[in-house]
């Protein structure tokens, strides 16, 4: 049995979980999130909790098991607290602003053009300082994939450290040349 897939997923209160034609919807203060489940797996909603089940001992039922059980936990999570991801940009001279509308990141990362960012919907960006980016959202996934197509802009290099990193992230730094004129 899967060790994850058997946890059931607490659902707490101002938050509502359904289940119908084979999509999980759940409801809660910060928004609606939906996701599509495979018919290797069987939802049961609960008053304070989903429990996820498979139907059979098969490979791919066994796969999904864990998988849809984090999926709605994810979504359970991201309705009631939110996700956030934050990237710092280093770099004499790199900053990042946001437009007055909110809707595009531009990003001066030392090119000779700025960059700039659509801000997808359902992901909010906030520019704490010049060189401090807080992502932040619902969706798990997209603030994740956001936070990394940011961060592809300009990749840390192990040098000097230039460029976007996330504020968990160890940069792995490089000695120079080692050499002198001979």
């Amino acid at each position: 049995m899967s060790r994850i897939g058997k946890l059931p997923v607490a659902v707490p209160a101002g938050v509502t979980v359904s289940f119908a034609d084979g999509v999980v919807t759940v409801k809660g203060p910060k928004g609606t999130l939906t996701q599509e489940v495979r018919p290797e797996v069987k939802i049961d909603v609960q008053p304070n909790e989903v429990v996820v089940t498979r139907i059979d001992d098969e490979k791919a039922s066994r796969s999904y098991h864990g998988l849809y059980r984090q999926l709605i936990h994810n979504m359970v999570e991201g309705v009631s607290k939110g996700y956030s991801k934050t990237l710092l940009i280093n770099g004499v001279g790199f900053k990042a602003e946001i437009s007055k509308d909110a809707k595009i990141l531009t990003l001066g990362l030392g090119f000779s053009t700025i960059i700039e960012y659509m801000i997808p919907e359902g992901i909010t960006i906030v520019a704490e300082t010049p060189t401090k980016i807080i992502i932040s959202g619902i969706d798990k996934a997209k603030v994740g994939q956001v936070s990394a197509e940011i961060r592809s802009l300009r990749e840390p290099e192990p040098y000097k450290g230039k460029g976007i990193k996330y504020d968990t992230e160890n940069i792995r730094r490089k000695v120079g040349k080692s050499g002198g004129k001979k």
